[in-house]
């Protein structure tokens, strides 16, 4: 099931400032990028630039590869264009070169999925060169050996300096193929083991030892000592009770009216919007949309269910192909402007709703921490950290903090990097609420909830060499781990926050620093 794109949508297809004339008068070109579903382009009629229509025999279509394709080939139905999402077509035209400034481009053709489809866009001609150096690339294989090293000396040439650490990795670049690009070499960052540490999840049971990668001294080793202390008092109770990957356009009325309405009728209408978007995807399950009205918007905030991935990717196509759905459908008030991302989500950002509602992975890690091991493992008691809790509470609540938890962006970033996570997202998934009181019987209960946890063990970069060994450390690899791994990341996570309060209300903390930190 594929979904049908409105005009506004359409002109999405075009890929602005693409619009350029070719060398030697050799015509004009442009280029188009399928950013909708995967289709095949089936027909091609005609290219209208300002008054000027060019018609299907003056076009050749330049499939990369060297390849090209008369458009007249492709009407006769079977040279027909395989155009997945995110492939780009260029367009050559045998028309005379355009004179700088603002132009307007139309494009006619057809799709099986999608049939006859017009785009209309403006575009410009400039005449700005840019002189600098450009990074080596091939058209061919950029991950093949020889791209790869032309990239290290034209590295080396521009820098001066010669580079005998970077150029050496014990992989095949091609995996390297939708995780990096302009690939030449890799940064080594040192791994250290913690643990092991016991935990008793719903999805993570047994010992695990910790792969943590991370270049700041004391950050391995407080963090085993703060597993040490849960396994000594029968480890770490963790629970994932939220799962949720968002997107949040938002859609432009012209009064605050228009916006109402439409939310009302977003609500009215999802059990036909679920199907549009999880069209896109057999993972990704839209479970409910959030509207939220200001002025005369209405934000959008799409929450589904993404798997053993993170994510972001998955939901951004789900949503786009609903919107899409949404914009051909509703017909009670004119919709001015939409865009697929408000920055309402907060991707790659800390926000106040992203702790209130969850994104990615909303998991609490609890213990009880033993009067007597506590005063002797950490030569504090269960009322010292408790009281220096309440005091770290004021100073999270004057400085402005959403949350109050002390380091556990040290954990999960060393986590992230050794096991392919994406490491932009340690700006939301460090959020952590702490808490904890002395029990009856005199001992320390601790917990940390984890509100935005955005995790993975497929996609992304889990499936790269040192990075899924890491997860197969973990036991996070195959279908299915996605949450043993989120309760394996909160249970680190409070082993740190132990570690390092204890460190603190025991004045342990600069010492231990000293000790293991400095490389001076």
């Amino acid at each position: 099931m594929v979904f049908t794109p409105s005009p506004m949508l359409l002109k999405l297809l075009y890929t602005r400032g693409s619009l350029h004339n070719l060398p030697q008068n050799g015509g004009v070109a442009f280029s188009i990028k399928n950013r909708l579903d995967t289709v095949r382009l089936t027909g091609f009629k005609q290219v209208q630039i300002g008054d000027v229509v060019i018609p299907a025999e003056q076009v050749q279509i330049d499939l990369g590869n060297g390849e090209r394709r008369a458009a007249t080939a492709i009407n006769d139905g079977a040279q027909a264009i395989e155009l997945p999402v995110g492939r780009s077509l260029l367009f050559l035209l045998d028309t005379p070169v355009l004179a700088e400034g603002i132009h307007s481009v139309q494009v006619w053709f057809s799709t099986d999925a999608f049939g006859d489809l017009h785009v209309e866009v403006e575009d410009a001609i400039v005449s700005a060169v840019n002189h600098k150096p450009r990074i080596p690339r091939s058209g061919d294989d950029d991950y093949s050996e020889a791209a790869i090293a032309a990239r290290q000396r034209f590295a080396e040439q521009f820098s001066g300096k010669e580079f005998s650490h970077l150029k050496h990795y014990s992989f095949d670049a091609h995996q390297l193929q939708g995780n990096c690009e302009h690939f030449m070499g890799v940064a080594q960052i040192p791994v250290g083991l913690a643990g092991p540490l016991t935990v008793h999840g719903e999805h993570a049971q047994g010992d695990f030892l910790i792969p943590m990668a991370t270049t700041e001294g004391t950050l391995v080793a407080s963090y085993n000592r703060g597993m040490q202390l849960l396994n000594l008092c029968g480890g770490v109770k963790c629970t994932v009770i939220g799962d949720a990957m968002q997107r949040a356009p938002v859609f432009v009325f012209s009064d605050a009216r228009g916006a109402r309405d439409f939310g009302k009728w977003v609500e009215d209408h999802l059990d036909q919007i679920r199907p549009q978007a999880e069209s896109t995807s057999s993972v990704a399950k839209l479970q409910y949309i959030d509207t939220y009205l200001s002025n005369k918007f209405a934000y959008l905030r799409f929450n589904f269910s993404t798997g053993d991935a993170a994510g972001q990717n998955m939901v951004g196509r789900a949503t786009f192909a609903a919107c899409s759905w949404i914009l051909e459908q509703y017909k009670d008030h004119p919709i001015e402007h939409f865009y697929l991302e408000s920055n309402f989500a907060t991707d790659k950002k800390a926000s106040q709703i992203n702790v209130m509602r969850t994104r990615g992975k909303r998991v609490v890690a609890e213990a009880v921490i033993k009067r007597d091991i506590l005063q002797q493992r950490m030569r504090v008691t269960p009322e010292q950290l408790a009281y220096h809790g309440q005091v770290s509470n004021v100073g999270a609540f004057i400085s402005g903090a959403n949350n109050n938890g002390a380091h556990s962006a040290n954990g999960i970033t060393a986590l992230f990097i050794a096991t392919g996570q994406d490491v932009a997202n340690v700006s939301e998934s460090s959020a952590g609420i702490l808490y904890s009181e002395v029990t009856k019987e005199g001992d320390l209960y601790i917990s940390i909830t984890i509100p935005s946890l955005i995790v993975a063990t497929h996609g992304g970069g889990t499936g790269l060499a040192t990075q899924n060994e890491c997860l197969q450390m973990l036991g996070c690899v195959g279908r299915g781990t996605v949450r043993k791994f989120a309760e394996i990341v909160a249970g680190v996570v409070l082993a740190g926050e132990l570690s390092l309060g204890a460190a603190i209300s025991s004045s342990d903390w600069v010492s231990s620093h000293e000790q293991y930190g400095r490389n001076r």
